[in-house]
């Protein structure tokens, strides 16, 4: 099916900015909501867009969005999500803490913790942190992709295996609703693997527009986490998992007190 003129640049907008609300549409394109809404179904339903609460996402099922589009995606909730996580961690404690715009605002909410040794791949939470006298900073070595500041490959690995950290800060391109955490760069998945491995609790940060989202590549699944943090969970199925694995979820949108379930 040909895609119309406004639905090209609709196309060329989610591109740029990595996710489109019907709102901004209808204002940009003055015409109405429910216009808005038929171009995003058209387009979702020749899989150029997902459908998110609100708008909609680019789809791709093999290649990630530019990072400073994926910035800008969800940006409230993963500023929530990440001051949600850092309350979760102590002073005095070691952190390793993986690529991501989600762990990055993790990083971010941590500045004022005192006596934390941070080991991370990530050079955007390096450069958050180090300049905190009472946080320490290792910063794995190896070849560092251009596209989002990550330190990749075996040096990063065999840094990472040397460390057995009290708490892991790990995100996902996409969950699906198995339990897989998927992502789409191997290289980058084995990092995180070994992240997950060598510490004694994991915290997952991930906002609930991954779950519109596929990727290629297994991190883990659910079960190997302790604490799942996001702005809402919507799949069932998911939450379900959270109680079979015993895994902490915090939804920072809740208004429920009882929506932080320890299932331990």
């Amino acid at each position: 099916m040909p895609v119309s003129p406004r639905q090209s640049e609709i196309l060329a907008l989610a591109r740029s900015l990595g996710r489109v609300t019907v709102e901004d549409l209808a204002s940009r394109f003055d015409v109405t909501p429910q216009t808005i809404r038929k171009d995003l179904n058209d387009l979702c339903d020749q899989k150029l867009l997902s459908r998110v609460h609100g708008g909609a996402i680019l789809t791709s099922g093999i290649e990630n969005l530019g990072y400073q589009a994926r910035r800008m995606i969800a940006s409230d909730e993963k500023r929530a999500i990440g001051a949600a996580a850092a309350e979760l961690i102590s002073d005095k404690t070691s952190l390793l803490i993986n690529i991501g715009t989600t762990t990055e605002e993790v990083a971010r909410a941590l500045i004022d913790h005192q006596e934390l040794l941070v080991i991370t791949n990530n050079l955007n939470v390096a450069m958050t942190l180090y300049p905190y006298p009472k946080i320490d900073v290792i910063v794995a070595g190896g070849p560092v992709r251009k596209s989002d500041g990550a330190v990749i490959g075996a040096a990063a690995i065999d840094l990472i295996r040397q460390f057995k950290v009290d708490t892991a800060v790990i995100g996902a391109s996409a969950i699906d609703e198995d339990g897989a955490l998927l992502d789409f760069d191997y290289r980058e998945v084995r990092v995180a693997q070994a992240i997950i491995e060598n510490a004694r609790r994991v915290i997952l940060v991930a906002d609930r527009t991954k779950l519109d989202r596929t990727a290629p590549v297994r991190i883990g699944h659910l079960s190997q986490v302790q604490v799942f943090v996001t702005d809402q969970l919507t799949s069932p199925k998911l939450r379900a998992l959270c109680g079979t694995h015993g895994v902490r979820l915090i939804e920072t949108l809740s208004t429920d007190n009882d929506a932080d379930i320890a299932s331990e």
